[in-house]
This record gives C-alpha cells, sequence and structure tokens, in this order.
C-alpha cells in the first residue's frame, strides 16, 4: 500500500481513481484542461450488504461475483482504463502516529525504525505486513510519521479484483486519507487566517461502516482516530473526546475550519450519528461546519447541481487524482 497523503509533494497520479467500500463502488476521471483540473467522469454502482465487509483480520471481499460486477460497471462508464488509484476503506489498515527524537539518514534504516516501532501494536506478524508512512509534524521533540499498517493478504484481495477486471491498481491508499487530500486541494493556497499561520482544522468522515476523525495543524496530520460503526457510544461523543485531547495534549488553541464527509451516503444509524455530530460541532465550535466539496479544486462538468452524496462520493476519488497537481 502506498500512501499518497502528502499529494503535493508527489508524482502525478492516474487519471482515473476507483473507491471499493462495503456499500458502494465508484469511480472518477480527471483531466486538465486549460490550466484547470476538471472532473470528466464519474460513476457509482450500489453493493448489497455484505458482499464487502471491510476488516483489519479477516478476508473482506465476501461475494466476489457480486463487487466484480460492479467494479467492470463503473470501469466500463469510465473507459476501461489499465491503470487506476485505489481507494479502500479505513477499516483496513491500522493507521498509527509515531514520533522520532532521530531520524536515520539512511532510508533502509528508517524502514526498519519505523517497523520495529509498529511491530510492539501490530495485531498479527510484522512479516505479514504492508507497511507505508508518510513524514509528518514536525514537533520541537521530534519527528512525527503517518504510519499504515496493512495485512498484505487483504490489500491483495483488492488489487486482484482491480486485476481480473483488467485495471492495474499502481497506487493504494485510505479513503479519508484522500479526503483529507480533497480538502487541502480546495483550500489552497491556504487555511484562513494571518499569512503563513499554521491553522488547526478539523475532519470527520463517516462512512457506511465506520467513522474517522482527523485533526489537521495545516497540511500535518496531528490526531487519527478510526470508530467501526458497531462501536459503543455516539459518534459525536467519540469527536467530544478527540477535542478534548485535541485542547489537553495537542496544544491546540481551536479550529479554524471543521469538515463533515460521508454523512449523506452512509446507512441509517450513520447518518442520524452524523446528522447529530452536526448540530453538536455547530453549537461547540460556533461556526458553519461545512462538507468536502471536491469541486472547489476539480471542476464538474456535468451542468447539474452536485447532490451532497454526489460530493461525498468524489472526494476521495479527487483526493488521490490531484496528488501532484495544482489546484484549479
Amino acid at each position: 500500500m502506498m500512501s499518497v497523503f502528502d499529494f503535493l509533494r508527489d508524482t502525478s497520479g492516474p487519471a482515473v481513481a476507483v473507491e471499493l467500500a462495503a456499500d458502494h463502488v465508484s469511480a472518477a476521471s480527471v483531466e486538465t484542461r486549460a490550466g484547470a483540473a476538471v472532473i470528466t467522469v464519474h460513476a457509482s454502482e450500489p453493493l448489497p450488504p455484505g458482499a464487502l465487509v471491510p476488516s483489519l483480520m479477516a478476508a473482506n471481499v465476501v461475494s466476489r461475483p457480486v463487487v466484480m460486477t460492479a467494479l467492470q460497471r463503473v470501469l466500463e462508464r469510465t473507459g476501461h482504463p489499465r491503470r487506476i488509484g485505489l481507494v479502500i476503506p479505513d477499516l483496513v489498515a491500522k493507521v498509527s502516529l509515531v514520533r522520532f527524537e532521530h531520524v536515520p539518514a539512511r532510508a533502509a534504516d528508517l524502514d526498519q525504525l519505523v517497523r520495529w516501532q509498529v511491530k510492539k501494536t501490530a495485531p498479527f506478524p510484522i512479516e505479514d505486513a504492508q507497511v507505508s508512512y508518510q513524514r509528518g509534524f514536525t514537533a520541537a521533540d521530534g519527528q512525527e510519521f503517518i504510519v499504515s499498517l496493512a495485512r498484505r493478504g487483504v490489500i491483495e484481495e483488492y488489487e486482484s479484483l482491480c486485476a481480473e477486471a483488467g485495471a492495474h491498481a499502481g497506487i493504494v491508499d485510505l479513503a479519508t486519507f484522500n479526503v483529507i487530500n480533497a480538502a487541502l486541494a480546495a483550500m489552497l493556497p491556504g487555511l484562513p487566517g494571518p499569512p503563513g499561520a499554521e491553522q488547526d482544522w478539523l475532519l470527520v468522515n463517516v462512512a457506511a461502516d465506520y467513522a474517522s476523525i482527523a485533526i489537521l495543524r495545516g497540511s500535518s496530520l496531528i490526531f487519527f482516530r478510526n470508530r467501526a460503526t458497531d462501536a459503543e457510544g455516539t459518534l459525536a461523543d467519540v469527536v467530544h473526546q478527540a477535542a478534548m485531547y485535541y485542547e489537553d495534549r495537542l496544544a491546540g488553541g481551536g479550529f479554524a475550519r471543521a469538515f463533515l464527509t460521508g454523512g449523506s451516503g452512509a446507512n441509517a444509524r450513520q447518518s442520524a450519528d452524523a446528522e447529530e455530530l452536526r448540530r453538536s460541532l455547530q453549537d461547540r465550535l460556533q461556526k458553519p461546519i461545512e462538507q468536502v466539496d471536491a469541486r472547489r479544486a476539480a471542476n464538474l462538468t456535468d451542468r447539474i447541481t452536485a447532490s451532497p452524496a454526489l460530493l461525498d462520493t468524489l472526494a476521495p476519488l479527487v483526493g488521490l487524482l490531484l496528488r501532484g497537481r495544482e489546484a484549479a
């Protein structure tokens, strides 16, 4: 798995991105026209409950023929691409923020150090893991890295689906990381506030079977937590706990902006949790709770008004596709 979290420093990505989620398969294509990014094609197919069950430990693709049919349909509608970027559910990986006081100069030594650190809490043998990491927040007492740990066999499940459908997944990354990419692209050239200020902002990404909470300081991730749908407590309670941790442990001075995305396309419980969270955040922050709108980074060719559900679907796809590109 290759993380493309820091998309602005990466090379250009594929022309088509595909998301395989518990409740849908979706795809989108982005082209550059007159110097601006444009979403030229998008497609989505629903999945019945239980066809794809994201998991860190178990097999994910339960009904391969059903998932394959949906995948082939969206690939057909996006021009049968041979090379794609693949977005997978957050539940597939364990995400950690690890900090090192001294960072080895040699890439091989850094890789060994990262693996040694995450091995302590890995729920399966590190030899079976696919580990990717990205340099994150630089603190006074060290350098943080965003580390994603997944079972190699699970990642290969997703890759083999794409290969069977005729598309090579050259990039595989988590959904919320790419929603963050889309938000960053939409906010360029900077966050609100004085020039050069590192403003803090909050993102809650709600999926059919989980919700992820991310807090960023400028473009650096400083907090990440994932919560499965069947976990105890409400999503609003979990976000409140994250906000308290941010204030107490991360020297948080308040969020410049807050985003909530994904709730419009989730199941009934998650949608209700998302609406409760929206009201709670609105009351707490005394500012609008925004939806990540990928159209601010890549124009949509459709002349119809994009629904909230479509914006939620496009966010992770456009976030992956805009790696290495200038914002529109």
